[in-house]
């Protein structure tokens, strides 16, 4: 009962903060309420922990994929290594040598939640990682489309590189591997809800 009432209330401040995110956008309000996009992955993120029966395995477990974001994106912004050459803007917060942290809790929230997914199709661990791997890169490109427009990132030249996408199916493979291995208990509802909002998000504004 007491993880029912969890569930609902997760659902419910998930589609609150997408909706009205994306209501706010399209009335014209970018300026409040993209500023909030931390906000909105962290919250994201609590409730991944609230929901969890596992809470110290999952900082551990979620401190890799954050570390391997944070190392692979400071290589890219100051070296163009692994995604191509680009920079960070203002929308997504304060920055560790030119990297928004809250990247690397965006890394960890992709993978656990990509993870999750993956693992109601496939229990092998290869399969399981590709397929949580093409669910980030496949989103990936669709934030792409939207992420200069909001002053998250801008690649040199305006262009995304193919170097961007293959980076990213590396390394989130690498990620998901080191994650499902350390990490067992995925919440799956919770999962798929986080991840189709953001999918819907950025969806909308490839039309508007």
């Amino acid at each position: 009962m007491i993880v029912e009432r969890k569930q609902i209330i997760s659902f419910v401040v998930i589609w609150l903060f997408t909706v009205s995110g994306i209501i706010g956008i399209l009335c014209g309000y970018e300026d409040w309420f993209l500023p909030l996009t931390p906000l909105n992955l962290s919250v994201y993120t609590v409730l991944i922990f609230w929901m969890s029966k596992t809470r110290k395995q999952l900082i551990i477990a979620m401190l890799i994929p954050f570390s391997i974001g944070m190392i692979t994106e400071y290589l890219g912004v100051n070296h163009g290594l692994i995604f191509g050459n680009y920079q960070y803007g203002n929308n997504l917060g304060s920055k560790i040598l030119g990297v928004p942290w809250i990247i690397g809790v965006n890394w960890a929230l992709l993978v656990y939640t990509s993870a999750a997914i993956a693992k109601k199709i496939h229990s092998n661990i290869f399969i399981t990682s590709s397929l949580g791997a093409l669910l980030m890169v496949a989103l990936d490109v669709i934030i792409e489309v939207s992420a200069p427009r909001f002053d998250f990132w801008e690649f040199d030249k305006g262009v995304v590189p193919v170097q961007n996408y293959t980076g990213w199916l590396v390394t989130a493979f690498i990620a998901q591997v080191l994650f499902q291995k350390t990490y067992k208990t995925l919440e799956y509802a919770l999962s798929i809800h986080i991840f189709i909002a953001i999918f819907i998000f950025f969806t909308t504004f490839l039309f508007f």
